[in-house]
């Protein structure tokens, strides 16, 4: 018994550690099971392909001869191929090696023999588990049509319907939106039934000794509750004596009641979910970007930055603060309430920091939200970019230790979307080689006073391009606004501020310039 058991174990082992069956089944978990898995789509839709075809060829029989070519492809191609499906979904329900190496493992920590019976006593549970399933009972009726020499099991052909809510993620949505409403659905439907059984008993009470009523069983008494109630009104049964009126007029009024009650706890489940569903639309949208920058954090800063990138580029942005969330997307940027610091957010996120993002921003305004953040990324990925500002001096060492790539001050981050450097398009990896390579580059802002605007009426007439820096763009202090790489035609006006990058030596002969007088005389 005891070689048995090794043997067992060791076969759990080698399949566990199996590339090309972990490879086969993580395939088909991604294509039944990953809804962001790119092929899964294309299953789904060739799956809800065949529940129609099924159905339709059903309908068609009623009262239609129906070719036996597609009789056998109903009741038989369809069928295998939901079998073969159901045996999938058994499969990768859950790991029978995992559980064996897992009670191994236990055992012998314990120093205990290996306990067979128990690892097949969970095995056998956790497929139990899938077997009695709500979805697994609708795959294993949605078979059932296979044997169609019983006439009657074709009608579960019709619980192949009932497999849409596995494909379908609208559908899905609908079922978790009312689900989280169970308690009050539930109280909702026993205020229901006993209405229907008690007035069911009542009418029949009322009309079946008439002769001249329509109500001559307790079913005919049921189906008049139910119908009323629901608010239908068939007219095909009505009460015709008194009593039997008022109970009509009774289960009317509670009828109004009931559908009121449902109506509003639907808009009430769809108002409480309607951002959790906009979240999980942006989601889906994010993964299927091939590139973007991952903002963390939003202030002023974060919007000008995000305002630039977003001309070239696709931008996130993430923040725990919900009322910078909701300011993020009225400004038009897609943005989540996720906290950047933590690591549950970039699983939520399902994405690949590899090929996706092209560098993480870090602009709260705060070191110690920038550096939870740069710890965080860290912690599962060692290589993407990682900018952040730095607000204060003393904390600088305490973001390169964890992990950033690049820090600027704020007053330097602008200089990360400078677009015009002497007529070129200059990318902030472009901005970050000069600051290496010289350590005289430095980004300042001039005050346009009215000395300036003597000799300088617009940005053209400026000439920053003379001097070989960068006019990243002017500060309009009336309109409170700051215009990035502003056109030529830009009117320069008293109280203004003009931001420039480049080499220290260069923007001091140039302020020195605006500042002489009659210059263009």
């Amino acid at each position: 018994m005891g070689l048995f058991k090794r043997l067992i174990v060791n076969i759990a082992y080698f399949i566990n550690t199996s590339e090309a069956y972990q490879r086969k089944k993580h395939f088909f978990y991604n294509l039944l099971e990953n809804s962001n898995y790119k092929y899964k789509k294309y299953f789904d839709i060739f799956m809800m392909t065949l529940i129609l075809l099924s159905v339709v060829i059903l309908i068609r029989e009623v009262k239609y001869p129906v070719s036996d070519y597609l009789l056998f492809f109903s009741a038989y191609i369809i069928s295998i191929i939901f079998f073969i499906e159901y045996i999938l979904r058994f499969w990768i329900s859950s790991s029978i090696s995992k559980v064996i190496i897992e009670q191994s493992e236990h055992d012998i920590i314990l120093g205990h023999k290996f306990k067979l019976f128990k690892a097949l006593k969970k095995i056998a549970s956790d497929k139990l588990a899938y077997v009695f399933s709500i979805k697994a009972i609708i795959d294993l009726l949605a078979i059932l049509p296979f044997f169609h020499e019983l006439r009657l099991l074709r009608i579960f052909i019709l619980f192949r319907v009932f497999k849409l809510f596995r494909y379908a993620k609208s559908i899905q949505t609908f079922t978790s939106i009312i689900t989280a409403k169970k308690f009050e659905f539930i109280t909702l439907f026993i205020f229901t039934s006993i209405i229907v059984s008690v007035s069911s008993v009542l009418i029949y009470v009322m009309e079946a000794n008439n002769p001249d009523s329509h109500i001559n069983t307790l079913f005919e008494a049921v189906y008049w509750s139910v119908v009323t109630i629901s608010t239908v009104g068939f007219g095909d049964i009505t009460p015709i004596t008194e009593a039997g009126r008022i109970v009509a007029m009774v289960v009317i009024i509670a009828g109004i009641g009931v559908f009121s009650f449902t109506t509003s706890l639907i808009v009430t489940s769809f108002t409480e979910k309607l951002d959790e569903i906009k979240d999980v639309k942006s989601i889906d949208d994010i993964a299927k970007l091939k590139e973007f920058y991952l903002i963390c954090g939003y202030g002023i800063v974060a919007r000008e930055v995000a305002k630039e990138l977003k001309k070239n580029n696709n931008v996130i942005i993430i923040d725990e603060n919900s009322q910078k969330v909701e300011s993020a997307k009225k400004d038009g940027f897609t943005s989540l309430n996720y906290d950047p610091g933590s690591i549950e957010s970039y699983k939520k996120l399902r994405i690949d920091m590899e090929t996706q993002i092209k560098a993480i921003l870090c602009l709260s305004h705060s070191d110690v939200h920038n550096v939870y953040t740069a710890l965080t990324v860290r912690s599962f990925n060692k290589d993407v970019f990682i900018l952040s500002t730095l607000i204060n001096k003393t904390n600088r060492n305490k973001l390169n230790f964890a992990g950033v790539n690049e820090i600027f001050y704020e007053k330097e981050l602008v200089g990360i979307i400078a677009k015009e450097f002497v007529g070129q398009s200059v990318a902030f990896e472009a901005i970050h080689a000069l600051r290496e390579n010289y350590n005289g580059i430095a980004v300042e802002e001039i005050l346009i006073t009215q000395r300036v605007l003597k000799n300088y009426v617009t940005v053209e007439d400026l000439q920053n391009k003379k001097y070989r820096i960068i006019l990243l763009g002017v500060y309009k202090n009336g309109k409170k606004r700051f215009f990035f790489n502003p056109i030529n035609s830009t009117i320069l006006e008293l109280g203004d501020y003009i931001l420039l990058i480049g080499n220290t030596i260069f923007i001091k002969e140039f302020a020195l310039s605006l500042n002489k007088k009659d210059q263009n005389v």
